[in-house]
Protein backbone atom coordinates (compact mmCIF):
# COMPACT_ATOMS: atom_id res chain seq x y z
CA UNK A 1 0.00 0.00 0.00
CA UNK A 2 1.25 3.76 -0.53
CA UNK A 3 2.40 5.09 2.39
CA UNK A 4 -0.07 8.37 2.80
CA UNK A 5 2.38 10.15 5.14
CA UNK A 6 -0.72 11.47 7.19
CA UNK A 7 0.61 13.19 10.40
CA UNK A 8 -1.70 14.89 13.10
CA UNK A 9 -2.89 18.36 12.89
CA UNK A 10 -0.74 19.16 16.04
CA UNK A 11 2.15 18.18 13.45
CA UNK A 12 1.45 19.49 10.15
CA UNK A 13 0.78 22.89 12.13
CA UNK A 14 4.14 23.20 14.10
CA UNK A 15 5.86 21.86 10.87
CA UNK A 16 7.33 25.09 9.99
CA UNK A 17 9.03 25.09 13.35
CA UNK A 18 10.81 22.10 12.55
CA UNK A 19 13.90 24.06 11.62
CA UNK A 20 13.91 25.59 15.22
CA UNK A 21 14.45 21.48 16.58
CA UNK A 22 16.89 20.62 14.27
CA UNK A 23 20.20 19.96 15.68
CA UNK A 24 22.83 23.04 15.78
CA UNK A 25 25.50 22.16 13.39
CA UNK A 26 25.41 23.10 9.95
CA UNK A 27 26.58 20.88 7.32
CA UNK A 28 29.66 20.73 6.30
CA UNK A 29 31.05 22.91 3.70
CA UNK A 30 32.79 19.97 1.56
CA UNK A 31 29.24 18.82 1.42
CA UNK A 32 27.75 21.90 -0.01
CA UNK A 33 30.53 22.80 -2.57
CA UNK A 34 29.34 20.36 -4.61
CA UNK A 35 25.96 20.12 -4.08
CA UNK A 36 25.64 24.00 -4.96
CA UNK A 37 28.21 24.21 -7.71
CA UNK A 38 25.71 21.82 -9.94
CA UNK A 39 23.26 24.03 -9.34
CA UNK A 40 24.63 27.28 -10.92
CA UNK A 41 23.74 25.77 -14.95
CA UNK A 42 20.53 26.53 -15.11
CA UNK A 43 19.89 29.92 -14.28
CA UNK A 44 23.47 30.38 -16.36
CA UNK A 45 21.65 28.63 -19.22
CA UNK A 46 18.80 30.46 -18.80
CA UNK A 47 20.02 33.96 -18.98
CA UNK A 48 23.37 33.52 -20.80
CA UNK A 49 20.96 33.09 -24.09
CA UNK A 50 19.80 36.26 -23.63
CA UNK A 51 22.65 38.14 -25.54
CA UNK A 52 23.23 35.59 -28.62
CA UNK A 53 19.63 35.55 -29.77
CA UNK A 54 20.23 38.43 -32.46
CA UNK A 55 23.58 36.94 -33.64
CA UNK A 56 21.59 33.38 -33.84
CA UNK A 57 18.99 34.90 -35.76
CA UNK A 58 21.54 36.53 -38.17
CA UNK A 59 23.41 33.45 -38.86
CA UNK A 60 20.24 30.98 -39.31
CA UNK A 61 18.02 33.18 -40.82
CA UNK A 62 15.49 32.14 -37.95
CA UNK A 63 13.71 35.43 -37.60
CA UNK A 64 11.04 35.14 -34.26
CA UNK A 65 11.35 31.79 -33.67
CA UNK A 66 14.79 32.39 -32.24
CA UNK A 67 12.67 32.70 -29.46
CA UNK A 68 12.07 29.26 -29.04
CA UNK A 69 15.81 29.04 -27.59
CA UNK A 70 14.63 30.90 -24.53
CA UNK A 71 11.08 29.08 -24.30
CA UNK A 72 12.46 25.62 -24.67
CA UNK A 73 14.66 25.98 -21.77
CA UNK A 74 12.21 26.41 -19.60
CA UNK A 75 9.44 24.41 -20.65
CA UNK A 76 12.10 21.49 -20.51
CA UNK A 77 12.93 22.66 -17.25
CA UNK A 78 9.95 23.14 -15.82
CA UNK A 79 8.39 19.31 -16.87
CA UNK A 80 11.28 17.55 -16.45
CA UNK A 81 12.43 19.12 -12.80
CA UNK A 82 9.75 16.75 -11.24
CA UNK A 83 9.98 13.88 -13.07
CA UNK A 84 14.34 13.78 -12.85
CA UNK A 85 13.63 14.73 -8.89
CA UNK A 86 11.74 11.56 -8.57
CA UNK A 87 14.60 9.49 -10.33
CA UNK A 88 16.90 11.06 -7.81
CA UNK A 89 14.67 9.47 -4.99
CA UNK A 90 14.82 6.39 -6.44
CA UNK A 91 18.13 5.97 -7.94
CA UNK A 92 19.99 8.18 -5.76
CA UNK A 93 20.42 11.54 -6.52
CA UNK A 94 23.67 11.50 -6.54
CA UNK A 95 23.87 9.66 -9.72
CA UNK A 96 21.15 11.22 -11.22
CA UNK A 97 22.48 14.54 -10.74
CA UNK A 98 25.92 13.04 -13.16
CA UNK A 99 23.64 11.63 -15.49
CA UNK A 100 22.22 15.24 -15.96
CA UNK A 101 25.56 17.05 -16.45
CA UNK A 102 26.95 14.13 -18.74
CA UNK A 103 23.97 15.10 -20.77
CA UNK A 104 24.37 18.95 -20.86
CA UNK A 105 27.76 18.36 -21.24
CA UNK A 106 27.84 16.00 -24.56
CA UNK A 107 24.49 18.64 -25.91
CA UNK A 108 26.40 21.53 -25.80
CA UNK A 109 29.50 19.98 -27.20
CA UNK A 110 27.36 19.23 -30.15
CA UNK A 111 25.24 22.29 -30.34
CA UNK A 112 27.64 24.50 -32.01
CA UNK A 113 27.76 22.32 -35.27
CA UNK A 114 23.58 22.22 -35.11
CA UNK A 115 22.71 22.88 -38.57
CA UNK A 116 19.30 24.34 -38.37
CA UNK A 117 17.45 26.44 -35.30
CA UNK A 118 15.08 23.70 -34.95
CA UNK A 119 17.90 21.25 -33.95
CA UNK A 120 19.34 23.94 -31.75
CA UNK A 121 15.75 24.46 -30.24
CA UNK A 122 16.39 20.62 -29.57
CA UNK A 123 19.85 20.77 -28.28
CA UNK A 124 18.29 23.84 -25.61
CA UNK A 125 15.79 21.01 -24.96
CA UNK A 126 17.96 18.71 -23.45
CA UNK A 127 20.25 21.41 -21.95
CA UNK A 128 16.74 22.03 -20.37
CA UNK A 129 16.70 18.53 -19.28
CA UNK A 130 19.99 17.86 -17.61
CA UNK A 131 20.07 21.32 -16.17
CA UNK A 132 16.98 20.50 -14.62
CA UNK A 133 18.26 17.44 -12.22
CA UNK A 134 20.38 19.73 -10.71
CA UNK A 135 18.24 21.60 -8.23
CA UNK A 136 16.37 18.45 -7.01
CA UNK A 137 18.96 16.42 -6.81
CA UNK A 138 20.71 19.15 -5.36
CA UNK A 139 18.04 19.51 -2.72
CA UNK A 140 17.78 15.72 -2.04
CA UNK A 141 21.89 15.41 -1.19
CA UNK A 142 21.43 17.94 1.38
CA UNK A 143 18.05 15.74 3.06
CA UNK A 144 20.65 13.13 2.71
CA UNK A 145 23.44 14.27 4.17
CA UNK A 146 21.89 16.27 6.66
CA UNK A 147 19.69 13.53 7.70
CA UNK A 148 22.67 11.13 8.24
CA UNK A 149 25.24 13.63 9.60
CA UNK A 150 22.22 14.76 12.14
CA UNK A 151 23.24 18.82 10.74
CA UNK A 152 21.29 21.61 9.77
CA UNK A 153 20.71 22.30 5.86
CA UNK A 154 20.12 25.98 6.50
CA UNK A 155 23.45 26.52 4.96
CA UNK A 156 23.51 24.19 2.00
CA UNK A 157 20.18 25.87 1.32
CA UNK A 158 21.46 29.42 1.44
CA UNK A 159 24.22 28.70 -0.63
CA UNK A 160 22.12 27.22 -3.63
CA UNK A 161 19.95 30.59 -3.26
CA UNK A 162 22.92 32.54 -3.41
CA UNK A 163 24.56 30.77 -6.23
CA UNK A 164 21.33 31.33 -8.42
CA UNK A 165 21.25 35.28 -7.72
CA UNK A 166 24.95 35.74 -8.64
CA UNK A 167 24.63 33.26 -11.82
CA UNK A 168 21.55 34.65 -13.07
CA UNK A 169 22.77 37.96 -12.51
CA UNK A 170 26.23 37.59 -14.13
CA UNK A 171 24.68 35.11 -17.04
CA UNK A 172 24.40 38.15 -19.46
CA UNK A 173 28.15 40.08 -18.78
CA UNK A 174 28.92 36.47 -19.45
CA UNK A 175 27.70 35.60 -21.93
CA UNK A 176 28.33 38.91 -23.73
CA UNK A 177 32.18 38.41 -23.08
CA UNK A 178 31.65 34.44 -24.57
CA UNK A 179 29.62 35.68 -27.54
CA UNK A 180 32.60 38.86 -28.58
CA UNK A 181 35.36 36.12 -28.57
CA UNK A 182 34.02 33.06 -29.62
CA UNK A 183 30.56 33.87 -31.05
CA UNK A 184 27.05 32.77 -30.61
CA UNK A 185 28.40 29.55 -29.93
CA UNK A 186 30.50 30.16 -27.23
CA UNK A 187 26.95 30.22 -24.69
CA UNK A 188 26.98 26.42 -25.26
CA UNK A 189 31.11 25.96 -25.33
CA UNK A 190 31.60 27.49 -21.92
CA UNK A 191 28.95 24.42 -20.61
CA UNK A 192 31.70 21.42 -21.44
CA UNK A 193 34.60 22.57 -18.81
CA UNK A 194 31.67 23.17 -16.34
CA UNK A 195 29.89 19.99 -16.72
CA UNK A 196 33.55 18.29 -16.20
CA UNK A 197 34.70 20.39 -13.31
CA UNK A 198 31.07 19.58 -11.50
CA UNK A 199 31.04 16.15 -11.77
CA UNK A 200 34.89 15.54 -10.86
CA UNK A 201 33.71 18.05 -7.63
CA UNK A 202 30.50 15.48 -7.21
CA UNK A 203 32.57 12.64 -7.69
CA UNK A 204 34.98 13.50 -4.75
CA UNK A 205 32.57 15.29 -2.29
CA UNK A 206 29.07 14.11 -3.31
CA UNK A 207 26.93 12.55 -0.70
CA UNK A 208 27.26 8.86 -1.55
CA UNK A 209 24.01 6.98 -2.72
CA UNK A 210 22.91 3.58 -1.82
CA UNK A 211 23.77 0.46 -3.27
CA UNK A 212 22.67 -0.20 -7.53
CA UNK A 213 19.71 -2.48 -7.18
CA UNK A 214 20.33 -5.52 -9.07
CA UNK A 215 18.07 -7.85 -10.84
CA UNK A 216 14.29 -7.66 -9.54
CA UNK A 217 15.41 -4.56 -7.78
CA UNK A 218 16.33 -2.75 -11.15
CA UNK A 219 12.62 -3.46 -12.45
CA UNK A 220 11.06 -2.66 -8.82
CA UNK A 221 13.28 0.69 -9.53
CA UNK A 222 11.53 1.52 -12.92
CA UNK A 223 8.00 1.01 -10.97
CA UNK A 224 8.79 3.10 -7.83
CA UNK A 225 9.67 6.08 -10.76
CA UNK A 226 6.65 5.78 -12.38
CA UNK A 227 7.16 6.47 -15.92
CA UNK A 228 3.55 6.44 -16.64
CA UNK A 229 3.09 9.22 -14.40
CA UNK A 230 5.55 10.99 -15.93
CA UNK A 231 4.34 11.09 -19.20
CA UNK A 232 0.81 12.06 -17.75
CA UNK A 233 2.54 14.75 -15.90
CA UNK A 234 4.69 16.41 -18.84
CA UNK A 235 1.72 15.71 -21.19
CA UNK A 236 -0.64 18.11 -18.53
CA UNK A 237 1.97 20.72 -17.40
CA UNK A 238 3.25 21.23 -21.15
CA UNK A 239 -0.71 22.04 -22.21
CA UNK A 240 -0.45 24.66 -19.66
CA UNK A 241 2.58 26.24 -20.09
CA UNK A 242 2.24 26.37 -23.41
CA UNK A 243 -1.45 28.12 -22.67
CA UNK A 244 0.21 30.73 -20.51
CA UNK A 245 2.87 31.49 -22.79
CA UNK A 246 -0.04 32.40 -25.54
CA UNK A 247 -1.61 34.76 -22.69
CA UNK A 248 1.31 37.06 -23.86
CA UNK A 249 -0.02 37.36 -27.25
CA UNK A 250 -3.30 35.59 -28.01
CA UNK A 251 -4.28 33.05 -25.86
CA UNK A 252 -5.13 29.53 -27.14
CA UNK A 253 -7.81 28.48 -25.08
CA UNK A 254 -7.52 24.77 -26.62
CA UNK A 255 -4.43 24.06 -24.68
CA UNK A 256 -6.21 24.70 -21.44
CA UNK A 257 -8.57 22.35 -22.47
CA UNK A 258 -6.24 19.83 -23.01
CA UNK A 259 -3.85 20.77 -20.00
CA UNK A 260 -7.30 20.36 -17.40
CA UNK A 261 -7.85 16.64 -18.19
CA UNK A 262 -4.49 15.49 -18.59
CA UNK A 263 -3.78 17.01 -14.57
CA UNK A 264 -6.96 15.04 -13.69
CA UNK A 265 -5.69 11.94 -15.14
CA UNK A 266 -2.19 12.19 -13.88
CA UNK A 267 -4.06 13.13 -10.24
CA UNK A 268 -6.17 9.32 -10.86
CA UNK A 269 -3.27 7.50 -11.89
CA UNK A 270 -1.20 8.89 -9.08
CA UNK A 271 -3.67 7.83 -6.60
CA UNK A 272 -4.39 4.70 -8.06
CA UNK A 273 -0.66 3.40 -8.26
CA UNK A 274 1.45 1.95 -5.16
CA UNK A 275 4.79 3.99 -5.93
CA UNK A 276 3.28 7.24 -7.60
CA UNK A 277 5.62 9.72 -9.72
CA UNK A 278 4.00 13.00 -7.49
CA UNK A 279 2.24 11.72 -4.09
CA UNK A 280 -0.68 13.93 -4.64
CA UNK A 281 -1.28 12.82 -1.16
CA UNK A 282 1.42 15.36 -0.13
CA UNK A 283 -0.34 18.31 -2.00
CA UNK A 284 -3.05 17.54 0.90
CA UNK A 285 -1.20 19.01 3.54
CA UNK A 286 -1.76 22.67 3.26
CA UNK A 287 2.01 23.73 4.18
CA UNK A 288 3.11 21.91 0.68
CA UNK A 289 0.45 23.12 -1.49
CA UNK A 290 0.44 26.51 -0.35
CA UNK A 291 4.08 27.29 -0.52
CA UNK A 292 4.31 25.95 -4.03
CA UNK A 293 1.74 28.52 -4.80
CA UNK A 294 2.82 31.17 -2.62
CA UNK A 295 6.08 30.19 -4.87
CA UNK A 296 4.09 30.79 -8.22
CA UNK A 297 2.58 34.11 -7.03
CA UNK A 298 6.52 35.48 -5.71
CA UNK A 299 7.95 34.73 -9.12
CA UNK A 300 5.08 36.16 -10.59
CA UNK A 301 6.36 39.53 -8.92
CA UNK A 302 9.98 38.45 -9.40
CA UNK A 303 10.25 37.85 -13.03
CA UNK A 304 7.79 41.32 -13.79
CA UNK A 305 10.80 43.13 -11.79
CA UNK A 306 12.98 41.17 -14.25
CA UNK A 307 11.67 41.81 -17.57
CA UNK A 308 10.06 44.97 -17.17
CA UNK A 309 11.97 46.83 -15.62
CA UNK A 310 15.05 46.80 -18.05
CA UNK A 311 12.63 46.78 -20.82
CA UNK A 312 11.33 50.60 -19.57
CA UNK A 313 14.94 51.30 -18.61
CA UNK A 314 15.95 50.62 -22.34
CA UNK A 315 13.02 52.20 -24.05
CA UNK A 316 11.92 55.01 -21.63
CA UNK A 317 14.76 55.98 -20.01
CA UNK A 318 16.93 55.51 -22.73
CA UNK A 319 19.87 54.23 -21.53
CA UNK A 320 20.55 51.20 -24.12
CA UNK A 321 21.26 47.75 -23.03
CA UNK A 322 24.23 48.17 -21.08
CA UNK A 323 23.36 50.68 -18.85
CA UNK A 324 19.77 49.28 -18.21
CA UNK A 325 22.08 46.26 -16.81
CA UNK A 326 23.97 48.48 -14.72
CA UNK A 327 21.16 49.61 -12.88
CA UNK A 328 19.15 46.45 -12.04
CA UNK A 329 22.70 45.04 -11.25
CA UNK A 330 21.66 46.13 -7.41
CA UNK A 331 18.55 43.70 -7.53
CA UNK A 332 20.67 40.91 -7.77
CA UNK A 333 23.85 42.15 -5.36
CA UNK A 334 21.34 43.13 -2.59
CA UNK A 335 19.65 39.90 -2.91
CA UNK A 336 22.85 37.34 -2.19
CA UNK A 337 23.24 40.04 1.24
CA UNK A 338 19.61 39.08 1.92
CA UNK A 339 19.55 35.72 1.19
CA UNK A 340 22.07 35.24 3.64
CA UNK A 341 20.01 37.76 6.30
CA UNK A 342 17.09 35.99 5.85
CA UNK A 343 18.86 32.40 6.77
CA UNK A 344 20.03 33.81 9.41
CA UNK A 345 16.58 35.32 10.51
CA UNK A 346 14.89 32.08 9.73
CA UNK A 347 17.44 29.62 11.46
CA UNK A 348 16.44 31.67 14.58
CA UNK A 349 12.76 31.99 14.33
CA UNK A 350 10.94 30.18 11.44
CA UNK A 351 10.44 30.54 7.34
CA UNK A 352 7.33 31.96 8.37
CA UNK A 353 9.23 35.36 9.74
CA UNK A 354 11.81 35.05 6.73
CA UNK A 355 8.55 34.89 4.80
CA UNK A 356 6.77 37.75 5.84
CA UNK A 357 9.46 40.36 5.85
CA UNK A 358 10.11 39.22 2.24
CA UNK A 359 6.63 39.91 1.46
CA UNK A 360 6.28 43.12 3.23
CA UNK A 361 9.72 44.35 1.21
CA UNK A 362 7.96 42.86 -1.99
CA UNK A 363 5.03 45.32 -1.66
CA UNK A 364 7.29 48.68 -0.46
CA UNK A 365 9.31 47.32 -4.03
CA UNK A 366 6.56 47.37 -6.11
CA UNK A 367 4.82 51.28 -4.46
CA UNK A 368 8.18 52.83 -5.13
CA UNK A 369 7.97 51.42 -9.11
CA UNK A 370 5.64 54.09 -9.07
CA UNK A 371 7.57 57.06 -8.72
CA UNK A 372 10.10 56.69 -11.60
CA UNK A 373 9.71 59.02 -14.45
CA UNK A 374 11.38 59.36 -17.90
CA UNK A 375 13.63 61.72 -16.09
CA UNK A 376 14.15 60.50 -12.99
CA UNK A 377 17.58 60.64 -11.99
CA UNK A 378 19.71 57.37 -11.94
CA UNK A 379 20.51 57.37 -8.62
CA UNK A 380 17.09 56.87 -7.38
CA UNK A 381 16.96 54.33 -9.78
CA UNK A 382 19.75 52.95 -8.16
CA UNK A 383 18.06 53.06 -4.96
CA UNK A 384 14.54 51.40 -6.07
CA UNK A 385 16.70 48.79 -7.70
CA UNK A 386 18.59 48.16 -4.03
CA UNK A 387 15.39 48.08 -2.63
CA UNK A 388 13.56 45.62 -5.33
CA UNK A 389 16.33 43.03 -4.06
CA UNK A 390 15.73 42.34 -0.63
CA UNK A 391 12.29 40.41 -0.75
CA UNK A 392 14.75 38.25 -3.49
CA UNK A 393 16.65 36.58 -0.55
CA UNK A 394 14.30 36.32 2.20
CA UNK A 395 11.67 35.14 -0.50
CA UNK A 396 13.25 32.34 -1.59
CA UNK A 397 14.97 31.40 1.51
CA UNK A 398 11.87 31.54 2.87
CA UNK A 399 9.62 29.23 0.38
CA UNK A 400 12.28 26.99 -0.11
CA UNK A 401 12.85 26.42 3.73
CA UNK A 402 8.96 25.86 3.92
CA UNK A 403 8.85 23.16 1.28
CA UNK A 404 11.92 21.52 2.80
CA UNK A 405 10.41 21.45 6.58
CA UNK A 406 7.19 19.44 5.06
CA UNK A 407 8.39 17.18 2.73
CA UNK A 408 9.37 13.38 3.75
CA UNK A 409 12.97 12.65 2.85
CA UNK A 410 11.79 10.11 0.37
CA UNK A 411 10.27 12.52 -1.36
CA UNK A 412 12.52 15.52 -1.43
CA UNK A 413 13.68 15.15 -4.91
CA UNK A 414 10.00 15.30 -6.74
CA UNK A 415 9.16 17.70 -4.43
CA UNK A 416 11.73 19.96 -4.69
CA UNK A 417 11.50 19.58 -8.63
CA UNK A 418 8.06 20.58 -8.27
CA UNK A 419 9.06 23.68 -6.40
CA UNK A 420 11.13 24.29 -9.37
CA UNK A 421 7.82 24.15 -11.73
CA UNK A 422 6.76 26.72 -10.06
CA UNK A 423 8.65 29.17 -10.25
CA UNK A 424 8.57 28.65 -14.10
CA UNK A 425 4.73 29.11 -13.99
CA UNK A 426 5.00 32.11 -12.06
CA UNK A 427 7.71 33.20 -15.29
CA UNK A 428 5.20 32.76 -17.50
CA UNK A 429 2.22 34.00 -15.19
CA UNK A 430 4.61 37.26 -15.81
CA UNK A 431 4.88 37.25 -19.03
CA UNK A 432 1.02 38.11 -19.40
CA UNK A 433 0.59 39.95 -16.95
CA UNK A 434 3.34 42.09 -18.38
CA UNK A 435 1.64 42.32 -21.81
CA UNK A 436 -1.58 43.11 -20.19
CA UNK A 437 0.11 46.33 -17.75
CA UNK A 438 2.97 47.35 -19.90
CA UNK A 439 2.44 46.10 -23.83
CA UNK A 440 4.21 46.75 -26.80
CA UNK A 441 6.03 49.71 -25.25
CA UNK A 442 7.18 50.12 -21.37
CA UNK A 443 6.22 53.85 -21.05
CA UNK A 444 5.56 55.48 -17.48
CA UNK A 445 2.24 54.33 -17.09
CA UNK A 446 2.91 50.77 -17.56
CA UNK A 447 5.63 50.94 -15.38
CA UNK A 448 3.44 52.47 -12.56
CA UNK A 449 0.75 49.59 -13.54
CA UNK A 450 3.28 47.08 -13.19
CA UNK A 451 4.42 48.26 -9.72
CA UNK A 452 0.84 48.56 -8.40
CA UNK A 453 0.03 45.11 -9.83
CA UNK A 454 3.29 43.56 -7.92
CA UNK A 455 2.37 45.41 -5.06
CA UNK A 456 -0.91 44.23 -5.05
CA UNK A 457 0.37 40.66 -5.06
CA UNK A 458 2.61 41.13 -2.47
CA UNK A 459 -0.28 42.33 -0.24
CA UNK A 460 -2.17 39.38 -1.23
CA UNK A 461 0.51 37.16 -0.08
CA UNK A 462 1.68 39.03 2.85
CA UNK A 463 -1.81 39.36 4.70
CA UNK A 464 -2.01 35.52 4.11
CA UNK A 465 1.47 35.18 6.05
CA UNK A 466 0.17 37.14 8.67
CA UNK A 467 -3.06 35.23 8.73
CA UNK A 468 -1.28 32.05 8.86
CA UNK A 469 1.24 33.41 12.02
CA UNK A 470 -1.74 34.26 14.44
CA UNK A 471 -3.56 31.16 13.48
CA UNK A 472 -0.04 29.59 14.54
CA UNK A 473 0.05 31.63 17.82
CA UNK A 474 -2.59 31.06 19.02
CA UNK A 475 -2.84 27.40 18.19
CA UNK A 476 -1.62 25.34 21.65
CA UNK A 477 1.34 23.39 20.86
CA UNK A 478 1.34 19.46 21.29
Amino acid sequence: MTRTHETSPEKDSNAERSAADSPARELPGKFVTPIAFGTILQPLNSSMIAVALVSIRDVFDAGTSVTWLVSALYLATAVAAPAMGRIADVLGPRRTSLAGLLLVGITSAIAPFAPNIATLVVCRILIGIGTAAQYPCGVAMIRRAADQLRARPNNALAAIAVCSQVTAALGPTLGGLLVGVFGWSGVFWVNVPLTLIGALVIIWRGPADPPVQRGRGRLTALRQIDPIGIVLFAAAITALMFWLLSLADVPQWWWLAVAVPATALAAWWCLRVRDPFLDVRLLGKRALSFTYVRTIVTYTAFYCVFYGLPQWLEETRDLGPVGAGLVVLPISAVGVVSTLLANRLQRRRSPRAALIAGTAALCVGGLLLTVPRADSPILLLLLIAAVLGVPNGFNNIGNQQAMYAVTPAERMGAASGLYRTSQYVGANLAAALLALVIGDHADDIGLHHMGLSIAALAAILLATSLFAAHRERRRPRS
